[in-house]
């Protein structure tokens, strides 16, 4: 089967997404029975980005007819394929708290990604969370959903160099959704270090997948507290290196954990504190839970999964 994948994502984040594409790609790539080939447009500069929304996926990439299926691994794409497209869906939220995003993105999200979502033959969602937030937001037909969770990575495992402090680990790009200023608020009450790190979102500092996993073997714990995710890949990576978790109840990630993490209030500082307490105090429960929850996620079951969905949205 030939596949065209979008891989213009990755001039602009190096963040959950970009995890995902190279992972799943990599993994593509080791089959037989697909033959990949990658399609993008500019660079992460503001001029790309609205070029790139306006032009380049309506026009464009909708002319691509050389491949069986299309793949863009964001929703951002052609209204009017020329060929079956699926489309993988991260998160709405965008729909739920546009507040957090710029005004482009406010005014081009709710205007073309219902038409994006109509197009496809299939929609990949990361969570079953995803899959309901589809439904309710945008009244996309369960019939042409499928759930392929995302996975995590060989460099994340629990055996390797930890970090060396009595520290909260936080990871992610620093965005208001992601609830940094609560954290620091639960961080102070427990006389613990807080250590944040991630992609660039609204600034911060990157740091390769080694050194990553380094940083959470060490952690007293990992702290996501995040409003709003789709599926939350950083509670994984960390369950796969052997911390605990402290995350957000009625979330994706509390669907990701299944168990395996201390589930808090994430509007409550007071709460989250005593969250990071407990994961201290039952951390060997925590981490064996973790380890195991973690170990049913792998990417090579992310790409069968995903050939599958092209298999029915090009029959």
């Amino acid at each position: 089967m030939r596949v065209a994948i979008d891989v213009s994502s990755l001039v602009q984040t190096r963040a959950g997404t970009a995890r995902y594409l190279e992972s799943l790609m990599h993994e593509l790539r080791a089959r037989d029975d697909v033959t990949l080939t990658t399609r993008a447009f500019g660079r992460s500069d503001r001029a790309s980005t609205l070029a790139r929304d306006a032009v380049w996926y309506p026009f464009l990439l909708g002319r691509e007819d050389t491949a069986d299926v299309l793949h863009c691994p964001t929703y951002r794409g052609p209204t009017r394929p020329r060929v079956p497209l699926v489309v993988t869906v991260h998160d709405l939220a965008v729909f739920r708290h546009p507040e957090a995003f710029n005004r482009w993105t406010r005014a081009y999200s709710p205007r073309v990604v219902p038409r994006v979502l109509a197009a496809a033959q299939r929609v990949i969602a990361v969570s079953e969370f995803t899959r309901r937030e589809l439904i309710e937001l945008l009244r996309v037909p369960d019939e042409k959903i499928r759930v392929v969770p995302n996975a995590v990575g060989d460099e994340f495992t629990s055996v390797g160099e930890a970090e060396e402090g009595d520290y909260v680990l936080a990871v992610g790009t620093l965005e208001p959704r992601k609830n940094l200023s609560r954290l620091v608020e639960a961080v102070q009450r427990t006389r613990r270090e807080l250590r944040v790190v991630g992609a660039r979102g609204w600034g911060g500092v990157e740091v390769g997948g080694k050194e990553l996993a380094r940083l959470y073997r060490g952690a007293t714990c990992v702290a996501y507290p995040s409003l709003y995710e789709g599926f939350g890949i950083p509670v994984l990576e960390a369950m796969a290196c052997g911390a605990p978790v402290v995350t957000t109840r009625g979330t994706a990630m509390e669907e990701v954990a299944d168990g395996a993490a201390v589930l808090v209030d994430a509007r409550d500082p007071a709460e989250i504190a005593a969250g990071i307490e407990r994961a201290a105090t039952d951390r060997d429960e925590l981490v064996a839970r973790g380890l195991e929850r973690a170990s049913q996620f792998r990417w090579d079951a992310v790409a069968a999964a995903t050939v599958q969905v092209y298999r029915e949205a090009a029959a």
